[in-house]
């Protein structure tokens, strides 16, 4: 049994075709009403009946609120990876976050020649695609300019940017024995076709992707696995794959989930009434597989009373209890020192070997936290805007939580595995990596390392509070002051912990010859 833990996402595969536009975009419209989680959209360059892939992207980012967008793959040979990365990259901002890039090394060729791109073999289509993700990473990555010497790309001084509004998912599509070797290696996402790889295929083509995971040092639960399908619905169950009622194809699916790892069903609607498939994916099939999947998993039923408890806005005290995950113990934000500094263990200092390095992985940490202490300065100065009127609340939220700083969960091992996907351009690390070599190798480091991760929590919840003031703010002008000394402490404890985090850590993390 192969269950990687993921959570469930449900989405729908359109094909972009020009004659149908409105119906195309009535159904994600429909995809976004319904609760699905995912939009996926074909991209084929060379095919005039088609509409342009990333046009229609940002247009289906405008029709909808809460919808996640992705090329169902992007075609690399005709579309440049730098400009492809500052392309996914603008989607993410300007949808708040909802942009993730599904990418393939091309097919097709004489269609990609008839439009002045490269005919290439097989294995130069890997490797481009390889020099390509090295790439697009390094356009995402905050620093100085980058460059990159590839037989197929290369960048020269190239200035990263805009980044992204929170950390894309590179979801290669991907078959053959290189290609699933390459994903396992280097993606962050694995999205197979029913119509290519049949559930017969997906233990073999998991199998690959693994080893090639753990070859490289990486947990294979970093790839995300998400299974693009299609079938019918009808009354009578069965022998065949995905025709069947609902409840066969919950079944199916769930085997896959629990069997093969996959995290992810996007449904390509092939009957005459593609509005009424979605809806019984949506509304029937994705509920029964997320059931059955948290039943397997031990997790408690979202009938159950306690999980059902629905979060409320903080009132205009602050003293709504529901409002929020409970804070750690010693968490108090009105304290003078919410932190509690004089409480902060201290590892025993080492002789260092030398300077960081530019490419050090202390020197790597550092970089983060000054984009996340630049984060904190347009809070801060979003927050004075409304002070003055120059900006109302609901637009301030809404940059707030588009920006890196909100989108993190906090917790240390989804923080660093995030970031260090901005960080590298070669390959990301497993969840939880560094910072278990960091016990490993010093234990003194323990207590430090704990500390960090109960901050993390107490930043996460100053945010929380943040996000729940301006929510009442919106409602209630009368409660600014409230926003402005919650931003001031979120301000203070956020820059005190990131200098706590470097004093004790960056030193270590290179002299110990931490990997990142």
């Amino acid at each position: 049994m192969t269950d990687y833990g993921h959570d469930l996402r449900f989405g729908a595969f359109l094909t972009p075709t020009a004659d149908g536009h409105d119906d195309l975009v009535r159904l994600a419209v429909l995809s976004d009403q319904i609760g699905l989680d995912l939009i996926g959209v074909q991209d084929h360059p060379y095919q005039p009946a088609f509409l342009d892939t990333w046009t229609l992207l940002t247009h289906l980012a405008a029709r909808t609120e809460r919808v996640s967008l992705f090329p169902h793959v992007a075609n690399l040979p005709l579309r440049p990876p730098a400009v492809l990365a500052r392309s996914v990259a603008t989607l993410d901002i300007l949808s708040g976050g909802r942009a993730e890039l599904g990418i393939g090394a091309g097919a097709f060729w004489d269609a990609i020649a008839s439009l002045g791109g490269p005919r290439r073999t097989p294995g130069e289509a890997v490797d481009a695609l390889e020099e390509a993700i090295t790439v697009i990473r390094a356009m995402w990555t905050p620093g100085a300019g980058a460059d990159f010497a590839g037989r197929h790309y290369s960048l020269d001084g190239a200035r990263p940017g805009p980044f992204p509004a929170h950390p894309i998912g590179i979801w290669i599509g991907s078959y053959k024995k290189r290609m699933l070797e390459l994903t396992g290696r280097l993606g962050d996402g694995w999205l197979p076709s029913s119509a290519y790889a049949p559930p017969a295929a997906l233990a073999a083509m998991t199998r690959t992707i693994d080893d090639a995971a753990r070859a490289a040092e990486r947990d294979p639960a970093d790839v995300r696995r998400i299974y693009t399908v299609t079938g019918r619905f009808s009354r009578l169950a069965s022998d065949g794959f995905l025709t069947g009622p609902p409840e066969q194809w919950a079944r199916q699916l769930t085997d896959l989930a629990l069997t093969h790892g996959m995290s992810g069903f996007v449904l390509a609607p092939s009957g005459p009434d593609t509005d009424r498939e979605l809806r019984v994916f949506a509304e029937e099939v994705a509920p029964l597989v997320r059931a059955a999947v948290g039943a397997a998993r031990g997790e408690p039923s979202p009938a159950d009373p306690e999980n059902a408890r629905p979060r409320t806005a903080l009132t205009a005290t602050g003293t709504d209890q529901d409002a929020q995950a409970p804070a750690p113990e010693h968490f108090d934000l009105w304290s003078a020192d919410p932190l509690d500094e004089a409480t902060r263990p201290r590892a025993p200092k080492q002789q260092s070997t030398g300077a960081s390095h530019p490419g050090s992985t202390g020197t790597r940490l550092v970089r983060i936290h000054d984009n996340l202490r630049q984060e904190m300065r347009q809070i801060r100065d979003a927050v004075a805007q409304v002070a003055a009127g120059q900006q109302d609340a609901a637009s301030a939220r809404s940059m707030i939580n588009s920006l890196t700083l909100r989108q993190n969960y906090w917790t240390l091992g989804s923080f660093c595995t995030a970031y260090s996907r901005t960080l590298t351009t070669h390959h990301t690390i497993e969840d939880q990596y560094m910072f278990p070599e960091l016990r490993e190798k010093q234990q003194s480091l323990g207590p430090v390392v704990e500390r960090l991760e109960q901050e993390h929590e107490v930043i996460a919840e100053a945010l929380a509070r943040l996000d729940a003031a301006l929510v009442v703010l919106v409602q209630d002008d009368g409660h600014m002051g409230e926003v402005q000394d919650i931003a001031r402490v979120l301000d203070r404890i956020l820059l005190s912990h990131l200098d706590y985090e470097e004093a004790e850590l960056v030193e270590p993390l290179d002299r110990l010859r931490i990997n990142v």
